[in-house]
Protein backbone atom coordinates (compact mmCIF):
# COMPACT_ATOMS: atom_id res chain seq x y z
CA UNK A 1 0.00 0.00 0.00
CA UNK A 2 1.01 3.47 -0.91
CA UNK A 3 -0.25 5.16 1.82
CA UNK A 4 1.17 8.67 3.14
CA UNK A 5 3.29 8.60 0.15
CA UNK A 6 2.83 11.86 -2.05
CA UNK A 7 5.43 11.55 -4.73
CA UNK A 8 4.55 11.57 -8.41
CA UNK A 9 5.87 8.15 -9.93
CA UNK A 10 4.86 9.89 -13.47
CA UNK A 11 5.14 6.21 -14.82
CA UNK A 12 9.02 6.50 -14.38
CA UNK A 13 11.98 4.61 -12.00
CA UNK A 14 13.18 6.78 -9.22
CA UNK A 15 16.50 6.78 -10.91
CA UNK A 16 14.80 8.07 -14.27
CA UNK A 17 12.32 10.66 -12.37
CA UNK A 18 15.26 12.15 -10.50
CA UNK A 19 17.09 13.05 -13.60
CA UNK A 20 14.39 14.18 -15.19
CA UNK A 21 13.27 17.19 -12.59
CA UNK A 22 16.77 17.98 -12.18
CA UNK A 23 17.05 18.69 -15.85
CA UNK A 24 14.10 20.16 -16.08
CA UNK A 25 14.71 22.84 -12.83
CA UNK A 26 18.31 23.21 -14.62
CA UNK A 27 16.43 24.60 -18.14
CA UNK A 28 14.06 26.55 -15.38
CA UNK A 29 17.22 28.12 -14.18
CA UNK A 30 18.66 28.32 -17.40
CA UNK A 31 15.88 29.71 -19.24
CA UNK A 32 13.73 31.45 -16.49
CA UNK A 33 10.42 29.46 -17.56
CA UNK A 34 9.70 25.93 -18.94
CA UNK A 35 6.92 24.45 -20.80
CA UNK A 36 6.12 21.30 -19.93
CA UNK A 37 2.77 18.92 -18.72
CA UNK A 38 0.93 19.70 -15.90
CA UNK A 39 1.92 16.80 -13.95
CA UNK A 40 5.95 17.25 -14.18
CA UNK A 41 5.41 21.14 -13.74
CA UNK A 42 3.91 20.15 -9.99
CA UNK A 43 6.41 17.72 -9.64
CA UNK A 44 9.39 19.77 -10.34
CA UNK A 45 7.82 22.88 -8.22
CA UNK A 46 9.08 21.60 -5.19
CA UNK A 47 12.54 20.90 -6.16
CA UNK A 48 13.06 24.12 -7.71
CA UNK A 49 12.02 25.93 -4.50
CA UNK A 50 14.05 24.44 -2.41
CA UNK A 51 17.08 24.73 -4.76
CA UNK A 52 16.45 28.21 -4.09
CA UNK A 53 16.13 28.33 -0.92
CA UNK A 54 19.96 26.67 -0.64
CA UNK A 55 20.70 29.26 -3.21
CA UNK A 56 19.41 32.11 -0.62
CA UNK A 57 22.19 30.54 1.94
CA UNK A 58 24.95 30.58 -0.18
CA UNK A 59 27.09 28.58 1.56
CA UNK A 60 29.75 26.34 0.41
CA UNK A 61 28.00 23.14 1.34
CA UNK A 62 24.92 24.78 -0.22
CA UNK A 63 26.70 24.71 -3.24
CA UNK A 64 27.74 21.52 -3.54
CA UNK A 65 24.60 19.96 -2.49
CA UNK A 66 22.67 22.05 -5.53
CA UNK A 67 25.36 20.59 -7.36
CA UNK A 68 24.73 17.34 -6.31
CA UNK A 69 20.83 17.05 -6.74
CA UNK A 70 21.20 18.42 -9.93
CA UNK A 71 23.63 16.81 -11.43
CA UNK A 72 25.72 19.20 -12.81
CA UNK A 73 29.70 19.61 -13.15
CA UNK A 74 32.03 21.74 -15.45
CA UNK A 75 32.63 20.81 -18.66
CA UNK A 76 35.35 18.17 -19.29
CA UNK A 77 36.08 19.19 -22.63
CA UNK A 78 39.06 21.67 -23.21
CA UNK A 79 37.91 25.23 -23.90
CA UNK A 80 39.28 28.56 -24.63
CA UNK A 81 39.13 31.53 -22.24
CA UNK A 82 36.20 32.59 -24.38
CA UNK A 83 34.25 29.83 -24.43
CA UNK A 84 35.00 29.25 -21.17
CA UNK A 85 33.66 32.57 -20.24
CA UNK A 86 30.37 31.74 -21.89
CA UNK A 87 29.46 28.39 -20.71
CA UNK A 88 30.08 30.33 -17.52
CA UNK A 89 27.81 32.88 -18.26
CA UNK A 90 25.04 30.76 -20.11
CA UNK A 91 25.26 27.43 -18.81
CA UNK A 92 27.09 27.44 -15.44
CA UNK A 93 23.40 26.45 -13.61
CA UNK A 94 25.01 26.90 -9.93
CA UNK A 95 26.46 30.06 -10.76
CA UNK A 96 22.85 31.30 -12.17
CA UNK A 97 20.91 30.26 -9.32
CA UNK A 98 23.59 31.16 -6.53
CA UNK A 99 24.53 34.97 -8.58
CA UNK A 100 21.18 35.85 -10.08
CA UNK A 101 18.20 34.09 -9.01
CA UNK A 102 18.64 33.33 -5.42
CA UNK A 103 19.51 37.21 -4.71
CA UNK A 104 16.50 38.25 -6.92
CA UNK A 105 14.65 36.46 -3.68
CA UNK A 106 16.28 37.44 -0.91
CA UNK A 107 13.01 38.99 0.64
CA UNK A 108 10.57 36.49 -0.14
CA UNK A 109 9.63 33.47 1.86
CA UNK A 110 9.02 30.82 0.06
CA UNK A 111 6.78 30.74 -3.52
CA UNK A 112 9.17 31.24 -5.72
CA UNK A 113 7.31 29.75 -8.58
CA UNK A 114 4.16 29.97 -10.03
CA UNK A 115 2.60 27.25 -12.81
CA UNK A 116 0.39 28.63 -15.47
CA UNK A 117 -2.30 26.20 -17.13
CA UNK A 118 -2.17 26.27 -20.74
CA UNK A 119 -4.50 24.01 -23.68
CA UNK A 120 -3.88 20.51 -24.00
CA UNK A 121 -1.30 19.12 -26.07
CA UNK A 122 -3.05 17.96 -29.90
CA UNK A 123 -0.91 14.40 -30.11
CA UNK A 124 -2.04 13.05 -26.76
CA UNK A 125 -4.42 15.60 -25.36
CA UNK A 126 -1.80 16.07 -21.83
CA UNK A 127 -2.17 19.21 -19.93
CA UNK A 128 0.56 21.50 -20.45
CA UNK A 129 1.63 24.15 -18.02
CA UNK A 130 4.13 26.39 -17.96
CA UNK A 131 6.63 26.80 -14.61
CA UNK A 132 8.20 30.10 -13.96
CA UNK A 133 9.66 32.47 -11.65
CA UNK A 134 7.86 34.37 -9.80
CA UNK A 135 8.07 38.00 -9.92
CA UNK A 136 11.83 37.71 -11.13
CA UNK A 137 13.60 40.67 -13.28
CA UNK A 138 16.67 39.99 -14.00
CA UNK A 139 19.19 43.31 -14.22
CA UNK A 140 21.63 43.10 -17.03
CA UNK A 141 24.10 45.87 -18.23
CA UNK A 142 22.48 46.52 -21.58
CA UNK A 143 18.98 47.57 -19.70
CA UNK A 144 20.52 49.87 -17.11
CA UNK A 145 22.37 51.67 -20.08
CA UNK A 146 18.96 52.02 -21.87
CA UNK A 147 17.00 53.22 -19.55
CA UNK A 148 18.61 56.65 -19.17
CA UNK A 149 18.52 56.96 -22.61
CA UNK A 150 14.81 55.91 -22.80
CA UNK A 151 13.84 58.90 -19.93
CA UNK A 152 15.70 61.85 -22.21
CA UNK A 153 13.71 61.21 -25.26
CA UNK A 154 10.24 61.60 -23.88
CA UNK A 155 11.71 64.66 -21.79
CA UNK A 156 12.64 65.94 -25.57
CA UNK A 157 9.07 64.76 -26.83
CA UNK A 158 7.28 67.13 -24.24
CA UNK A 159 8.25 70.75 -25.51
CA UNK A 160 7.65 69.31 -28.87
CA UNK A 161 4.37 68.40 -27.91
CA UNK A 162 3.94 71.35 -25.67
CA UNK A 163 4.50 73.43 -28.96
CA UNK A 164 1.86 71.39 -31.29
CA UNK A 165 -0.41 72.10 -28.25
CA UNK A 166 0.74 75.57 -28.05
CA UNK A 167 0.05 76.47 -31.81
CA UNK A 168 -3.42 74.36 -31.90
CA UNK A 169 -4.88 76.64 -29.24
CA UNK A 170 -3.05 79.95 -31.25
CA UNK A 171 -4.62 78.65 -34.23
CA UNK A 172 -8.31 78.60 -32.93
Amino acid sequence: MRHLKRTAKLGRTPEHRNAMLANLVCSLIKHKRVTTTLGKAKAARPVAERIVTLGKRGTISARRTVSARLRTRGTTEQLTKDERRKWRDQEDVVRILFEEIAPAFKERNGGYTRIIRMEQRQGDAAQRAILEWVDYTAATPAEEETTPAEETKPTEAEPADAKSAETKDEKK
